[in-house]
């Protein structure tokens, strides 16, 4: 006898639909036969679902049985099938009274026991639910985590059997409905810009930066406190919204990296300079996310940025002109979002104490061009704010009173990208994502100001690229003040923020 049951498989953070077909009662030899391109997770299931089965009071199949994961030409992966075939077995036996099972989509791990565990992709399969206007049934755990997609009835289980009993309707099971609460809108942050003592030039600089969502790197001597602030940066970002949010979890949640859900905030993300390419970008035989898209919504902090492999470094070039990254390999061709603010920091030399009044720099000037050439011009190019750190004072380090705090510094942030979204009429944008139209038609200068422009162009030697964020930065430099213009005060301080260039290009 032959049983469907609806399922999804995960690719990148897509889920496309897979009907799951289960076929007992042929003729033949005795044998579980799985078809449809399964990977060994998927082979395996047979072993889990015929344990599951066995310990809930259900028996395996005695004949040959052939279970069709379509379409054919996709390849499945992982244990999330072994719910629906266990469902399509005991509906294909006549082992339960299961009616038709056209109005669901399940997916879930099977312990030996019969009981459910968490699974990756839980999002994207709710969002195909959603579209196909399909009811949920999912582990407990990731059913908590995919309710935050709303319009659609999500089931969470805990078991084999309390699947067998909501079918046969024998008993109810709880329905998900995440919604975005005052709890999980609070800011559980342990850290605060308050406790960051002196660095006004730098403070100032990163919240340009946050404002108009652009990419920052600092320069400075070590204990200077360009990791310190990195780390407090998403303490200043406005909480995303719900469709920023989900972006999120899709990622996270593809690669099972959620599997419960607290509160929300946006990610930081510091992966260490040794990291591949493939690590960075996302990739492997079967592609999953890499840092930059885990960074998705967030922060992408490169700290030492010149110890990374050039190579490494210089594939960081597309995304983020682009905010997505495409990889293709034989076994699939993904598309990954990666639209994330790049914070890096870096040392002034090799030795590090390149203007520092207390500690002599031993280096030479070739060895300070060799080591600040790791880091190519196009890719500073793409990095809007270069800002020197300077070492802090002993008197600043000793003064007791706190500087500024997070929450004062985010409000300010907040009036500024609100502007922004209000002049574009677009929810989520920020002055670095202006496009050449925008540029022109919200970056207006005077007379004064394009001759100031040219002139900094000119005696810089800034590329075209250079000029486009300068205007950018500028133009967030003047949504702080509430300016409907930019002035030659916020034009000056935009190029102050490209130190590297007129040091080294």
């Amino acid at each position: 006898m032959l049983s469907k049951v609806h399922s999804g498989a995960v690719v990148g953070i897509e889920s496309i639909p897979i009907l799951v077909e289960v076929n007992t009662g042929l003729p033949g030899e005795p044998r579980f036969i799985t078809v449809g391109l399964p990977d060994a997770a998927v082979r395996e299931s047979q072993d889990r679902v015929g344990s599951a089965l066995m310990n809930n009071g259900f028996l395996m199949p005695k004949t040959r049985t052939v279970v069709n994961l379509s379409p054919g030409n996709l390849r499945k992966e992982g244990p999330i099938y072994d719910l629906p075939i266990a469902l399509g077995v005991i509906k294909s036996m006549g082992q339960a009274n299961l009616p038709d099972l056209d109005d669901f989509i399940i997916a879930g791990e099977l312990n030996l026991s019969g009981e459910l565990l968490p699974i990756a992709g839980c999002v994207a399969l709710a969002m195909q639910a959603r579209k196909y206007h399909k009811k949920l049934i999912l582990p407990k755990v990731s059913a908590e985590t995919a309710a935050f997609v709303h319009d659609i009835e999500i089931f969470a289980a805990n078991s084999l059997e309390e699947v067998v009993q909501f079918l046969s309707q024998e008993v109810a099971l709880p329905k998900m409905d995440m919604r975005f609460t005052v709890e999980m809108m609070e800011r559980y942050f342990d850290v605060d810009f308050s406790e960051v003592k002196g660095q006004k030039a730098l403070r100032r600089a990163v919240e340009v930066a946050v404002a108009g969502g652009h990419n920052l790197l600092m320069v400075g001597t070590p204990g200077s406190g360009k990791s310190m602030v990195a780390k407090r940066i998403p303490t200043i970002m406005p909480t995303p919204t719900l469709g920023e949010f989900l972006e999120i979890l899709s990622i996270y949640s593809s690669c099972q990296r959620v599997n419960s859900i607290g509160e929300v905030r946006r990610p930081f993300r510091a992966p260490h300079h040794t990291i591949s390419d493939v690590g960075l970008l996302g990739g492997g035989r079967y592609p999953i996310p890499g840092e930059i898209s885990l960074a998705h919504n967030g922060v992408l902090f490169l700290d030492e940025l010149p110890e990374f492999r050039r190579s490494t470094l210089e594939v960081l070039r597309q995304p983020l002109e682009d905010g997505f990254i495409a990889i293709s390999r034989n076994a699939a061709k993904v598309q990954f979002p990666c639209s994330f603010m790049l914070i890096a920091a870096m040392n002034p030399c090799p030795c590090g104490f390149l203007g520092d009044s207390k500690r002599e720099c031993l280096c030479s000037p070739g060895q300070i061009q060799r080591y600040r050439s790791r880091i190519s011009g196009p890719l500073l190019d793409r990095i809007d704010l270069h800002v020197d750190v300077r070492p802090i004072d002993t008197s600043e380090l000793r003064y007791r009173q706190s500087a500024e705090s997070s929450a004062a510094i985010r409000e300010r942030v907040i009036r500024a990208r609100e502007i922004q979204k209000r002049r574009k009429r677009a929810n989520n944008f920020t002055n670095a994502k202006m496009s050449q139209g925008d540029l022109r038609e919200y970056c207006f200068l005077s007379e004064a100001c394009e001759l100031l422009l040219t002139s900094a162009i000119d005696t810089l030697g800034l590329s075209a690229r250079a000029h486009d964020r300068i205007l950018k930065v500028a133009r967030t430099i003047a949504d702080l003040e509430g300016a409907e213009n930019i002035s030659e005060g916020h034009l000056l301080e935009a190029i102050h923020y490209r130190s590297l260039d007129r040091k080294l290009f």
